[in-house]
């Protein structure tokens, strides 16, 4: 059986160009109506997020579907503050990959170039060459890196090639904007209010 691009990343440091698909079963996505209810916002605010590309989405029959990974984790970030900034950051930037993939990849790929000869030896280059793996598995397996709280990709983003990809005017929004999405969210939902949502969806 072959492995998902997380799973080989995080069990092997060699490159290979034979990855599969990463797959997204349809009972892990969400309306943007119940990622309202999970985050007790508006569907507006849903909508307003997916649109500026801070929350991930995909198009099913003309609807808007977003991962409820990525939702429960507005609600209950298993994610420092830090490692929080740089995934809406990142995920900013996935909207600019989206919008031109070839100009985008290649950037990075002249910034992994640059960020070798920064770093000629040490732990980074580990970091490096799985970067090089993701980019030569296309605009998917980047897009996933760029958007994932999974672990690999959490550490991907520590050593991103798509530094200053953003302008500064679009950073600092992207940080205002996760700022006040901290505000709104300040008060924690308990555990038992958390389950009991979830299994209302």
């Amino acid at each position: 059986m072959k492995e998902s691009i997380p799973v080989w990343l995080l069990r092997r440091g060699g490159l290979s160009r034979q990855y599969p698909r990463v797959a997204i079963g349809a009972r892990d996505l969400v309306s943007t109506g119940q990622a309202a209810i999970l985050l007790r916002s508006s569907r507006a605010h849903v909508v307003d997020l997916c649109l500026r590309g801070l929350l991930p989405h995909v198009r099913v029959g003309g609807q808007r579907r977003i991962r409820r990974a990525d939702v429960e984790a507005l609600i209950e970030p298993g994610l420092s503050r830090d490692e929080m900034e740089s995934l809406w950051l990142h995920r900013a930037v996935a909207g600019k990959v989206v919008a031109n993939p070839p100009a985008l990849l290649a950037a990075a790929a002249i910034n992994l170039r640059r960020l070798r000869r920064l770093h000629p030896e040490g732990r980074a280059w580990e970091w490096l060459d799985r970067w090089d793996a993701v980019l030569d598995e296309g605009v998917e397996a980047v897009l996933e890196a760029l958007t994932s709280s999974a672990e690999y990709a959490v550490e991907l983003r520590r050593t991103s090639p798509f530094a200053g990809v953003l302008s500064e005017e679009e950073r600092i929004a992207v940080v205002e904007a996760f700022a006040a999405s901290r505000r709104d969210h300040a008060r924690q939902m308990r555990r038992e209010e958390l389950e009991q949502v979830l299994r209302s969806v």
